[in-house]
């Protein structure tokens, strides 16, 4: 798994805007949408550094970015524990520029309306116990990755997945990602950006 990565624009102006992306990711799915976020940003003429939470180099210095955009994943209705810290150290920062926030949750795909809104209110939970009102919000669907899971987790996920509608043959992995939702959560941070700029 990646740990830090430096995306470079392409192209090196006055406009381009330099991003951290700090995310929180398990099995993977958090840290592949993290990278497509990224991925949009470069696309229109910024950098962005790219940095797993849980291995956060002591230089980083999130007041030296011009926005600042976190990813985590919920597992038990929980974030991670490092993503929460990092956020509630750097409120200050993160309150003094362009910032964004996505959570991704197996539930925030669900059929069921309560599961829906159900991980809506953990995002609500995660930034009010923060103190933080990021200016772009994302939840995201994740992933079932059936053939990264122990024997324990495989059952657990199957019996959840099955009392919400999901994919139970554990012989699959599913991805429930809506892809446009998460480039059009990149786009309004980068409309943001360039409103920055051209001021």
């Amino acid at each position: 798994m990646t740990r830090h990565t430096t995306y470079p624009t392409r192209r090196c102006s006055l406009d381009m805007a330099s991003v951290l992306l700090v995310y929180g990711t398990s099995e993977g799915q958090t840290e592949k949408i993290a990278h497509h976020v990224a991925g949009v940003l470069v696309g229109r003429g910024h950098e962005v550094e790219l940095v797993h939470g849980r291995h956060l180099p002591e230089s980083l210095a999130p007041a030296r970015y011009d926005a600042v955009v976190v990813g985590d994943s919920v597992h038990g209705g929980r974030h991670h524990a490092y993503v929460r810290r990092w956020v509630e150290a750097n409120r200050d920062v993160l309150a003094s520029r362009p910032s964004g926030f996505f959570q991704v949750s197996l539930s925030a795909a669900s059929e069921r309306s309560e599961s829906v809104a159900a991980s809506r209110a953990l995002v609500d939970e995660f930034l009010e116990g923060a103190d933080w009102s990021p200016d772009h919000v994302g939840d995201f669907g994740g992933a079932l990755v059936y053939s990264q899971y122990g024997p324990v987790q495989r059952f657990v996920l199957k019996r959840i997945a099955g009392r919400e509608g999901g994919d139970t043959d554990t012989a699959r992995d599913y991805e429930y990602t809506d892809w446009g939702e998460v480039t059009a959560f990149a786009e309004a941070v980068a409309a943001d950006l360039d409103d920055v700029r051209h001021t």
